[in-house]
């Protein structure tokens, strides 16, 4: 029977994919052997399997370096290892916004630079970090407060990114488009997480704030357009964040890495998924 290794965080991370087990068990149906392996286990022989995927390694952001190495030591590693480096770290937006998508503004301080802020409310979060955690919202009074953020994300050796809150979060949350083998799967609606306290906001999502959602056509051909790129084109699985703008729709977060797909909200996804692996192990 073929082998796949799904790379997966600690078993006992409270944020542990929900999911793992609907995967596994539609590996099965196809006649794929899955096992969830932590992706830092020295013990784990990853190149004895035919395929490694990457699923719920949540916790990669805590040794970004470490997790790269590990990443580029795999022989046949879904997503590979070049999207792998791209997607982990957020000043990837820049470089979407040059290949012409449109993104939620975004400016970058990276160690040793000095903020600047935008007019209004604004978010600080780090450049490398999983969901809401360590970042936060602040109103245009709240500078000095903002400072402080950037200087400890700075003194724990993160780059900082600030951008202005997208005020339709708070209605109409993010819009999350799951795709699965370069085609659009469903759509899920994110509900604002920065309008909770911190201590609330230490999951990667709460599940009160996830709901299926009808995904806007213009939104599906937005996410296909990014997805076209050449360099993404092949790809397992991705999610693109979108949130609603004056302008239209812009990408929060493009999810090339370990993002939550939500498989549990689609009673097909998890087969498609399978037959997606199935398919390049043949």
């Amino acid at each position: 029977m073929r082998r796949v290794a799904i790379a997966t965080s600690l078993s006992d991370d409270v944020n542990l994919d929900p999911d793992a087990q609907l995967l596994l068990d539609a590996l099965s149906d196809v006649g794929v052997d899955g096992s969830m392996c932590v992706w830092n286990d020295g013990s784990v022989h990853w190149n004895a399997f035919d395929l490694t995927v990457i699923r719920s390694t949540w916790d990669y952001t805590r040794d970004r370096a470490g997790y790269l190495h590990w990443a580029r030591g795999i022989d046949r590693l879904l997503n590979p290892w070049p999207i792998i480096e791209y997607s982990t770290d957020k000043h990837y937006l820049s470089d979407l916004e040059r290949r012409g998508h449109r993104i939620v503004p975004s400016t970058f301080c990276d160690v040793g630079e000095e903020p600047e802020f935008p007019a209004g409310r604004f978010v600080v979060k780090p450049t490398v970090g999983a969901g809401s955690i360590d970042a936060e919202k602040y109103g245009p009074g709240d500078h000095d407060v903002a400072r402080v953020h950037v200087r400890q994300l700075h003194e724990s050796g993160r780059d900082a990114m600030i951008q202005p809150y997208v005020s339709s979060i708070d209605d109409d949350g993010e819009r999350a488009l799951v795709f699965i083998d370069g085609s659009f799967s469903h759509a899920m609606t994110k509900g604002a997480m920065l309008n909770t306290a911190a201590d609330d906001r230490n999951a990667l999502f709460r599940r009160e704030q996830m709901s299926v959602a009808d995904a806007e056509l213009d939104a599906v051909a937005f996410a296909e357009a990014v997805l076209d790129d050449e360099f993404f084109r092949g790809i397992l699985y991705g999610r693109v964040d979108l949130v609603r703008m004056s302008e239209g729709w812009a990408i929060m977060e493009l999810e090339l890495v370990e993002p939550s797909l939500f498989l549990a909200y689609n009673e097909s996804a998890p087969h498609q998924l399978a037959d997606a692996i199935g398919a390049r192990l043949d």
